[in-house]
């Protein structure tokens, strides 16, 4: 069994901040779960979502006002200010914050203390954590919204190939993840690390849907699916709905 810290350790610091990785280290974690979204100049940085007026100051600095603006984002209109529009030296004057407040107001007194890492920052961190634990401890990268990304020049794919070969990693210390399936099948000659098929419990595939391939999530794990997978991905992950059915009230049954 694998313990894998899902944009680190959330529940008690600002997601995919320096602070909540090492903590989920502390905490036993495995592998730390960075998702990866670019910069305008190709920086891999950490964040869940390419939009950032949720997770950082963004709307404080008057400097960067002219740059909200509305994008549709694999079919869905978003407003705010997006990470592909921001150069790397410019992302880092920004300041992590929480982005539930409502519901982690602890983790607002972390607010402001941190900046935004990139992947590379955060391989060294697992790494400085690994030796100080005395235990391996992983990084097992998603990345976000691949086709978009690709649409605009900027191929999650060939920027995380290019880092993982430039910071030595292997098997063992890293898995890349998906829900794309065309991504990991780019992936899947560019790095010999295991690659990882997310599977939601509804809806499609982002890139399906932009290349109007049909096919839905629950398409790729019936047979023919899962043989198609077993091609290119080592495994399988699947949502938890997927795997442990709801009782009438919506909780998790046995």
């Amino acid at each position: 069994m694998l313990v894998i810290a899902h944009r680190g350790a959330s529940g008690y610091r600002p997601e995919h901040t320096p602070s909540a990785y090492r903590l989920a280290a502390a905490l036993g974690a495995d592998y730390l779960e960075p998702d990866l979204v670019a910069t305008l100049d190709g920086v891999l940085v950490a964040r869940h979502e390419n939009e950032i007026s949720g997770t950082t100051d963004v709307a404080d600095h008057a400097v960067f006002a002219d740059r909200r603006i509305t994008k549709i984002v694999d079919g869905t209109a978003v407003t705010g200010w997006f990470v592909e529009d921001f150069t790397y030296e410019e992302l880092r004057t920004l300041r992590a914050k929480e982005r539930m407040p409502a519901l982690r107001a602890a983790n607002t007194a972390y607010d402001g203390r941190e900046g935004i890492p990139t992947f590379d920052d955060v391989v060294a961190l697992a790494r400085q954590e690994s030796q100080r634990l005395g235990r391996p401890i992983g990084v097992i990268p998603e990345i976000k919204h691949p086709a978009y990304f690709r649409h605009l020049g900027l191929p999650l794919e060939e920027l995380l190939a290019e880092r993982l070969c430039a910071l030595g990693l292997f098997k063992g210390e890293a898995m890349v993840q998906s829900f794309e399936p065309t991504s990991l099948r780019r992936l899947s000659v560019m790095t010999n690390v295991p690659l990882v098929q997310l599977v939601d419990s509804e809806n499609a595939p982002n890139d399906f849907l932009r290349t109007g391939d049909g096919r839905t999530f629950m398409d790729l794990i019936e047979p023919a699916g899962l043989r198609e997978i077993s091609t290119y991905a080592q495994v399988l992950a699947p949502h938890k709905d997927l795997v442990i059915p709801r009782t009438p009230t919506g909780a998790l049954g046995e």
